[in-house]
């Protein structure tokens, strides 16, 4: 079998595309076909195997952000809902604080103890 001149150098690609330039289309989808399965083949794996490791690296990456994106989110809301709680709280105790320190509230728990309002106003002692 002979060789055509300037073959020893064509890539496997240039040689189907001359090989298909006479052959049927039917041929041809089947050529199309075979050089498919070779690209996925085990060699071809092999030689992607670079490739394949940091597309999985980079899956387990985005599981693992999208993780801790919802881990972050929950305590989000969680922070917020204590927060809800303790800003009522602070409300509640300081409403209840303004109603003791009325000036009634203030006698009434004087009184308990023996404390009586005075009857003359208050006055300020100078000195000279």
């Amino acid at each position: 079998m002979e060789i055509p001149a300037g073959t020893w150098c064509m890539s496997s690609e240039e040689k189907n595309m001359e090989q298909q330039a006479g052959v049927a289309p039917a041929q041809r989808v089947r050529n199309d076909w075979r050089s498919l399965v070779e690209k996925v083949s085990y060699k071809a794996i092999v030689n992607n195997i670079p490739f394949l490791a940091f597309v999985v690296l980079l899956c387990v990456l985005y599981i693992s952000n999208s993780q801790r994106a919802i881990d972050m989110q929950r305590d989000l809301n969680k922070k917020n809902r204590e927060l809800k709680e303790l800003r009522w709280k602070y409300i509640d105790t300081k409403s209840q604080l303004m109603d003791v320190k009325t000036e009634r509230q203030v006698m009434m728990a004087s009184e308990k103890i023996g404390l009586k309002p005075s009857v003359l106003p208050a006055y300020k002692i100078k000195s000279k």
